[in-house]
C-alpha cells in the first residue's frame, strides 16, 4: 500500500519528502526515481510524508484508495491510508506498477493504527522517535526531547479532550475552551497541538515558548518543561538543521491520539513512560543509574516495606519517581485506593526532577509533592522547621558518593546525624541517618546499598554499632551481582524497623539472595519467583538453611558489630566425607588387579618369544 500512495503523490509532493529526508535522486524531474528513493530509504516514513499534506488532500487520497474520508484529524486520515493492506489485496486488479515498493519502518515501530491505542503500540511508537533523532544529537539528550514532546502532546490532547466533553454536557464553548477554571491543566492556543503542527519554520522557538505559556497558566508545572530548550545550536545544530529534526517529532507524535478515549487501559501513558524511561537508562549506560533503578528491585523492596493505603511514603532520592509509583501500584494490587497515599520525594538534578514530575503526572498522581535540591544540604520536606515524617521511606542513593556534605553535617540543625558523621568520600550512611530521621514511631525504611557499608570500619563501624544498638535493623539482604545501571558490583537492601515486632526485637535477619536472579546479555535482573521467594523468607523471618538465618544481636557484637552477610550465612557446599578404610580397601584391590594383569601380559610375551 506505502508503494501505492507514493505513486498516488505528485512530483511536487515526493520532492518535498525527498527533501525532507535529504535523499539522493539522480534526476529530480523523474518522478519513478523519486518513488524509487523513497521506497528504498531506510530511514523515510511515508507516515510523515503525508501529514504534511493539507487536510483535503489526505481526503482526497483515501477516496482514491476507498477509504473513508470523514473526521478533522489529519492523523487519523493519515492512519488509515497507512494501515496494512490484506495479502489478496496487495497487488491485485488496479495496483500501480509501484505498489512492490514499501517504505522500510523505523526499529521496532508500527504505525498506531486508528481507534483504541495498546500499551504495545504506544511504546514502539515512543522508542521509534528515537530512530529519528539518531545521528542528530547525542543518545543521552533523546529522554529530554522525547519526554518533553510526548507530554506536551498529551496536555494537548487531554485538554481538547475535556473541552469537547464539557461542551457536550452544556457549557459554553467559549467558556469550555478559555476557562482555566474548568480544566485540570489549561493549555494556551499557542501550547496547543494543532498551532504547533503547523509551524513549518522555527519550530524550536514555537515549541519553547508553548512550555513557557503552559508553565506560566499551571502552576503544578513550574520548572517541568523550563529545562528543555528546543533552541539549542550545540544539541541540534543550526536552524535548517532543527527544523528538519523538530518538524519530524512534531509529525510523528501527531500520528498518535493521546486522550483518555483513545487509551486501551487507564495507565497506559504510565506503563509506557517507565518503558521509555527503562529503555533510556539501559542507552545511557553508566548514567542511567543516577535516575532509575531497574524495576523488579523497586519492586522487591516494596513488597518488603508493604505500604498500605493511608499512608505517608517518600523518597529522599527520587530519580525518575519509580519507588514511589510502585507503592502505589502495590497498594492498587491489594485492592486499595492509590490515591490515598501521600507521596513526596526529592531530587537533586534538576533534569531528573522535572522527569519525575512528568512521570507522576501521567500516572495519575498529581497531588504527589516532588521537590528540587540536595537532601543532605537542603532537606526540603519540612513543616515549620522541622522534618515531615513518614511511614515508609525508600531510597537507591547514589553509592558511595563523593563530596555528599560532610561540611553541612557536621553542623546539621535537624539532628539527622547522632549516630556520627560518615567520611567525606563516603555518603552512604549519610543517607540512611536521613532516612532513619524522618521515620515516625511507626516506620520501616528500605534502602539500596553497596556491601561495604556492612563492614568498613572507622566512622561508619561507629555509625553502624549505634544504629544496631538501637536495634533498628531488621533485616540485611544480599543481592545478585550485575543488576544496576552502571555498576557490576552486588548491592545489599537494608530494611529498617523503628516498631520491629516483639519477636523480632534484638535480632536481625540475613539473607544471601546472591544467587537469585535470570542472567542476562548485558545486565542481571531479578524474576518474579526470585523477588516471591526473597520477600516470603523477610516475612516468614525463619532460619533458611543456607539462605537465610535470623541472628541475635550478641553475636553480632562479638563480630564487632559487622554485617558481612558470609559471617552469618553459611553457603559453602559441605565436603565429602571420605572413608580412609575404605579407600585403603579399594587400592589395595586396584593393586592386585593390575598385578594380576601384569602377570597375565608377561605369560603372553613369554609364550610369543619375547
Amino acid at each position: 500500500m506505502h508503494g501505492r500512495i507514493l505513486s498516488e503523490l505528485t512530483s511536487r509532493e515526493l520532492r518535498a519528502g525527498v527533501d525532507l529526508y535529504a535523499l539522493q535522486v539522480a534526476d529530480r524531474r523523474v518522478k519513478a526515481q523519486l518513488v524509487d528513493a523513497l521506497a528504498r530509504s531506510r530511514t523515510a516514513r511515508v507516515d510523515t510524508i503525508l501529514l504534511n499534506l493539507s487536510r483535503e488532500r489526505l481526503k482526497e487520497l483515501c477516496r482514491a484508495f476507498d477509504l473513508d474520508d470523514s473526521g478533522r484529524k489529519k492523523a487519523d486520515l493519515v492512519a488509515r491510508l497507512v494501515a496494512p493492506v490484506p495479502a489478496a489485496t496487495r497487488n491485485g486488479p488496479g495496483a500501480s506498477p509501484a505498489a512492490s515498493f514499501s517504505i522500510r519502518p523505523a526499529r521496532n515501530t508500527a504505525a498506531p493504527a486508528a481507534g483504541i491505542l495498546s500499551v504495545a503500540q504506544l511504546e514502539q511508537h515512543l522508542w521509534s522517535a528515537a530512530d529519528i533523532l539518531r545521528g542528530s544529537i547525542d543518545s543521552s539528550d533523546y529522554k529530554t526531547y522525547i519526554f518533553g514532546l510526548l507530554f506536551l502532546k498529551r496536555l494537548s490532547d487531554r485538554f481538547e479532550e475535556e473541552a469537547e466533553k464539557l461542551v457536550a454536557e452544556g457549557v459554553e464553548k467559549a467558556v469550555a475552551w478559555t476557562d482555566p477554571d474548568e480544566h485540570q491543566f489549561f493549555v494556551p492556543d499557542r501550547a496547543r497541538w494543532n498551532a504547533i503542527q503547523q509551524r513549518a519554520t522555527n519550530i524550536g522557538e514555537t515549541l519553547n515558548k508553548a512550555c513557557a505559556a503552559l508553565e506560566e497558566q499551571n502552576s503544578a508545572l513550574e520548572g517541568v518543561l523550563a529545562g528543555i530548550d528546543y533552541n539549542d545550536e550545540r544539541k541540534l545544530g543550526d536552524a535548517r538543521n532543527r527544523d528538519t529534526v523538530l518538524a519530524r517529532l512534531v509529525q510523528h507524535f501527531s500520528l498518535v491520539s493521546l486522550r483518555n478515549d483513545r487509551m486501551a487501559e487507564p495507565d497506559l501513558l504510565g506503563r509506557a513512560y517507565e518503558y521509555l524511561i527503562e529503555q533510556f537508562a539501559d542507552d545511557a549506560g553508566k548514567k542511567g543509574g543516577e535516575f532509575y533503578t531497574p524495576r523488579m528491585v523497586v519492586k522487591l523492596i516494596v513488597e518488603l516495606l508493604a505500604p498500605t493505603e493511608g499512608m505517608r511514603i517518600c523518597d529522599p532520592t527520587s530519580g525518575s519517581g519509580g519507588m514511589l509509583i510502585e507503592c502505589a501500584h502495590h497498594v492498587e494490587r491489594q485492592g486499595g485506593n492509590p490515591r490515598n497515599l501521600t507521596l513526596h520525594g526529592q531530587e537533586k538534578n534538576l533534569g531528573t526532577w522535572a522527569i519525575c514530575k512528568m512521570n507522576m503526572l501521567l500516572h495519575g498522581l498529581p497531588d504527589a509533592r516532588i521537590e528540587k535540591g540536595d537532601t543532605i544540604r537542603d532537606p526540603k520536606l519540612v513543616d515549620e522547621g522541622a522534618l515531615l515524617l513518614y511511614d515508609r521511606v525508600i531510597a537507591n542513593p547514589p553509592f558511595s558518593l563523593d563530596e555528599w556534605g560532610r561540611d553541612v553535617a557536621e553542623s546539621d540543625g535537624y539532628g539527622r546525624f547522632r549516630f556520627g558523621v560518615p567520611p567525606k568520600t563516603k555518603g552512604d550512611l549519610a543517607f540512611v541517618q536521613h532516612m532513619v530521621a524522618v521515620l515516625n514511631d511507626k516506620g520501616r525504611l528500605g534502602v539500596v546499598m553497596p556491601h561495604g557499608v556492612l563492614f568498613r570500619s572507622g566512622a561508619e563501624g561507629k555509625i553502624r554499632q549505634g544504629l544496631l544498638q538501637e536495634d533498628l535493623f531488621e533485616a540485611v539482604i544480599g543481592l545478585a551481582p550485575n543488576l544496576f545501571y552502571g555498576t557490576g558490583i552486588p548491592a545489599s537492601v537494608l530494611v529498617l524497623n523503628r516498631d520491629k515486632p516483639a519477636a523480632r526485637r534484638g535480632k536481625v535477619l540475613f539473607v544471601d539472595a546472591s544467587g537469585e536472579f535470570d542472567e542476562g546479555s548485558n545486565q542481571n535482573r531479578l524474576r518474579d519467583r526470585d523477588i516471591a521467594h526473597i520477600a516470603s523468607t523477610f516475612h516468614g523471618w525463619a532460619d533458611v538453611d543456607k539462605y537465610a538465618r535470623v541472628v541475635p544481636l550478641a553475636e553480632i557484637e562479638q563480630n564487632d558489630w559487622n554485617l558481612n552477610i558470609s559471617r552469618y550465612v553459611d553457603t559453602s557446599d559441605e565436603e565429602e566425607r571420605i572413608d580412609v578404610a575404605a579407600a585403603v580397601r579399594k587400592l589395595r584391590e586396584l593393586e592386585r588387579e593390575r598385578a594380576a594383569a601384569e602377570a597375565t601380559m608377561n605369560r603372553y610375551l613369554t609364550e610369543l618369544g619375547y
